[in-house]
């Protein structure tokens, strides 16, 4: 039964518990740490493609997963199991950060890149329960939820965790060092335990029961091919992953390198870290605000009005000087960040057929991590080029407006009479 209460909180509570990696790790204690600690003695330039790299190289083990095993979930009814399974991967992770020692770079950038995959492949089968949870009046609202929930949660641990990270002795820890370190820990119990609602209370769509596991691969398989096929048909589908492929790769690198720009261009971490918050805490109300905004102009206006405004974003973080610059993106990111990524979510599940929503939401990871590949590599290859890291974030311009370009071509109407015509 779709709509139902709990299945709908149970759902939106997993964004809860995974936003703590989004936040603590993968936006605000890693890169710091990483330039600081894991990479002491590299160049700032240096240690940023380093990064980039080990972001580049999770993206392209999600992507090249992410099709295969959208279509082994749907032929066997795994979504809840393939989901448990990656976030343990993630959570197993991201704890083991506790153990690299300072110097470390290699070790940190490995466990960081496996819970990067743990994070990003269990957000494929998160994506694909959303159709089963939510009816179609209802999947804006549920998507928009979900990521409001996200941002508080990930912004409450992520103050908790900074708190830690100012006044170690507050807390009775050693040092600063100590304290992102046990952050890393509380992130991984916190995943752990708001990941529980989800596999009670949402009940597992029906597939093809009793299969194998490899007849469950080799139908899966067959399923992808035939996908494939089918998308190449979809043409308005199709046209909209190509738009996804690059503006939410614009998002998802300044998502991930924004604090790694912030110490390059000098600013203290204390207010990289601040800047941080104001994002979260502005993009709780935001999310579930610009759900309201895309009803009154309509869902893909409202699309265009977020690319637009990360493409102004980007050239003001080009143009940035003083750390008072980069609270006031920070509040302006926080603004759109929410709203462009659940509204992309729930425009794309009016675009599928909904018996394929995993093996759909398979493509759609798919590209979206084979996006983050480009996003953080062009960032780091501009920026060694030309030895200069403003130069890199503004190379990300490119992608808004290609994303933009192609959003136009979309067409809602059509794209909704094909995905009916495969229910029928």
């Amino acid at each position: 039964m779709k709509d139902k209460r709990s299945a709908i909180w149970g759902w939106s509570l997993y964004d809860w518990a995974n936003s703590a990696f989004a936040t603590t790790v993968m936006a605000g204690f890693f890169p710091v740490f990483f330039k600081a600690y894991w990479s002491a003695g590299e160049s700032v330039q240096q240690s940023t493609f380093y990064l980039g790299l080990a972001n580049s190289i999770a993206s392209i083990i999600v992507a090249a997963l992410a099709p295969i095993l959208g279509a082994i979930a749907d032929k066997g009814s795994a979504k809840k199991k393939f989901l448990s399974v990656f976030a343990f991967l993630g959570i197993l992770m991201t704890g083991a950060l506790w153990f690299v020692r300072q110097g470390h770079w290699q070790m940190a950038a490995l466990f960081y890149a496996i819970g990067t995959v743990g994070f990003a492949g269990g957000n494929i089968f998160y994506d694909s329960l959303l159709p089963g949870v939510a009816s179609p009046k209802k999947v804006d609202f549920v998507s928009s939820l979900g990521f409001a929930l996200g941002y508080i949660g990930g912004g409450l641990l992520f103050a908790v965790n900074v708190f830690m990270y100012l006044k170690p002795e507050a807390f009775g820890i050693a040092d600063g060092a100590v304290a992102i370190k046990l952050s890393f820990l509380s992130v991984a119990v916190w995943w752990a335990v708001f990941s529980i609602p989800l596999m009670i209370f949402v009940k597992e769509p029906e597939g093809d029961k009793g299969l194998s596991a490899a007849d469950a691969v080799r139908a899966g398989w067959n399923q992808l091919r035939s996908t494939m096929k089918e998308v190449r048909h979809l043409k308005v589908v199709g046209m909209f992953l190509l738009a996804y492929w690059f503006y939410i790769d614009g998002v998802d690198t300044i998502i991930k390198m924004a604090v790694d720009y912030g110490v390059a261009l000098g600013f203290p971490s204390e207010s990289l870290i601040v800047a941080l918050l104001l994002v979260q805490f502005v993009a709780f109300p935001a999310a579930l605000l610009y759900n309201l905004f895309a009803k009154k102009i309509g869902v893909k206006k409202a699309l265009f009005v977020a690319i637009f405004a990360y493409g102004i974003i980007t050239v003001l973080g080009f143009l940035m000087k003083t750390v008072m610059h980069f609270y006031a993106l920070a509040i302006a990111i926080g603004l759109f960040q929410g709203g462009i990524q659940a509204l992309s979510r729930s425009y794309y599940t009016r675009l599928i057929p909904e018996n394929k929503a995993a093996e759909f939401f398979g493509f759609f990871n798919m590209l979206g991590k084979f996006a983050t590949i480009m996003g953080p590599l062009l960032l780091g290859i501009v920026t060694l080029i030309t030895g200069n890291n403003r130069y890199g974030i503004l190379s990300i311009l490119l992608l808004f407006m290609a994303g933009g370009v192609l959003l136009l071509k979309v067409d809602e109407k059509e794209g909704k009479r094909i995905a009916d015509e495969y229910l029928s």
